[in-house]
């Protein structure tokens, strides 16, 4: 079975979920040094279907959490449906003004 390599390539504004040699997901994000803005998930057609964009929203997650200096605003359609699906995750959010 093949190992999953999650990376955050900071240069590039993106994190990345590999799959062996195989670049599967893609979340691409706007740091202004509060906020995290997640602006798209991608996942390569042909690994569509596995949970793989998924698997990297959690990881990405998990590592702002554990920074502990940002919240997340999730821009995608599909990284504000995952934290609709996970309200436990939601204290990174980032709170709306009224």
């Amino acid at each position: 079975m093949k190992e999953f390599r999650f990376t955050h390539e900071a240069d590039a504004s993106r994190y990345t979920l590999h799959r062996g040699d195989d670049l599967v997901s893609v979340l691409d994000y706007r740091d202004d040094g509060r906020t995290v803005a997640m602006t798209r998930a991608y996942t390569v057609p042909t690994f569509r279907g596995h949970g793989y964009a998924g698997e990297l929203v959690d990881r990405a997650v998990a590592e702002l959490e554990a920074q502990g200096d940002r919240e997340v605003i999730p821009v995608c359609w599909y990284v504000a449906d995952w934290f609709a699906a996970h309200p436990e995750r939601n204290g990174i959010l980032r709170s709306r003004a009224l």
